[in-house]
């Protein structure tokens, strides 16, 4: 198939981009002897978790339990749900998942971690836990520090489960343009982690995996000493959020539209709104014929000004660069992978829509 046989609203990932940037994250980190988990909420595809696994992934990260277990179906077998996973219904899923993978999960309460015990006694498995530790994000974790210590003194006398680590995820600095200003804050939060697996060391404890940072944030954390491993995840693809400065992957991932009305001249309507990129603003961008903007979207059409570039014809494809790729991954069940303007490949988004 070529790119003009393609129906439309379509994602489509550049393969020889996707390659190169799995490749640039494995050499660098592998050189400073770190490990990557990536993320896979970005993709959610099982087939391209694989080829990170291949390329020298330590496994992968998930947002969610379902997202795990397609994954662990896959074949996938180090997995840490950097969530938490509560009540009765997630638990018993998790504990069984457990039975068939290594996987770890992220704890910041003890009567959480206790309700994981005891259905991992009762299924005779055991879960790997981290500690998650707020860094700054404001949104779960136990505070830096004697906290962390705490909760882990709470855990071990609870059986079957297995303390691995601590994590931490700076996703309040992913977003500062500016590289210096980054790194100086990067350096203040992620510390706050590194000396919480110091305390945890201090006090007796095993911490084999100090895991954080995301792709803007990445390149500074994994030079921080004690941090062993990066959770990053849209640097597979790439997208307009994560185009800052010190950030060098390639964008991947376009959605691919048609032209279907040109109600006056300097304005179109192509095929792809709200439900094609999830993100009102900042608009997605042109890949090409840079002059043409997106001005609004709405449900099912993209409102295009083209009075800076040569009108648009009915029929006529255009490219868009998504603004962030993981919101809008999630509404497709497939992803053309294509090679210039042929299409390799399709691969099934699998873990699209596992919110449970």
């Amino acid at each position: 198939m070529e790119k003009n046989e393609i129906d439309t609203p379509a994602l489509l990932v550049d393969l020889d981009a996707l390659e190169w940037n799995i490749s640039e994250m494995r050499d660098d980190l592998t050189t400073i002897g770190r490990h990557v988990r990536p993320h896979i909420k970005v993709h959610k595809s099982p087939a391209i978790a694989n080829m990170q696994a291949r390329s020298g992934c330590i496994g992968v990260t998930c947002a969610k339990l379902g997202e795990a277990e397609v994954m662990a179906s896959s074949g996938i077998r180090n997995i840490l749900i950097a969530n938490q996973i509560v009540g009765p219904v997630k638990v018993d899923r998790l504990v069984g998942l457990a039975r068939q993978s290594d996987v770890m999960v992220a704890v910041d309460n003890a009567e959480n971690a206790l309700e994981i015990s005891k259905a991992a006694a009762a299924r005779g498995s055991t879960v790997g836990v981290v500690i998650e530790v707020d860094v700054g994000f404001k949104r779960a974790g136990v505070q830096p520090g004697e906290s962390v210590s705490s909760l882990a003194k709470k855990m071990a006398r609870m059986e079957n489960l297995r303390l691995a680590g601590v994590m931490g995820y700076e996703g309040h600095l992913q977003g500062i343009a500016s590289l210096e200003e980054r790194t100086r804050m990067v350096q203040k939060s992620v510390g706050q982690l590194v000396d919480s697996a110091k305390q945890l060391r201090r006090d007796g404890f095993e911490c084999e995996i100090v895991s954080t940072a995301g792709t803007n944030t990445y390149g500074i954390a994994s030079r921080i000493d004690g941090v062993t491993e990066v959770q990053a995840g849209s640097y597979t693809v790439m997208d307009n959020f994560h185009a800052v400065e010190g950030v060098k992957f390639r964008k991947a991932l376009t959605v691919l539209t048609t032209v279907t009305s040109t109600p006056e001249p300097g304005r179109a309507i192509v095929d792809a709104g709200l439900k094609a990129f999830a993100d009102t603003t900042p608009f997605p961008l042109p890949k090409e014929r840079i002059g043409i903007r997106v001005t609004e979207l709405s449900e099912e059409h993209g409102h295009l000004d083209t009075s800076r570039e040569k009108d648009l014809r009915l029929g006529e494809r255009m490219e868009f660069y998504p603004f962030y790729a993981p919101t809008t991954v999630n509404l497709y069940e497939k992803v053309y992978g294509m090679r210039g303007d042929h299409v390799e490949v399709q691969w099934q988004i699998a873990a699209r829509g596992r919110s449970q």
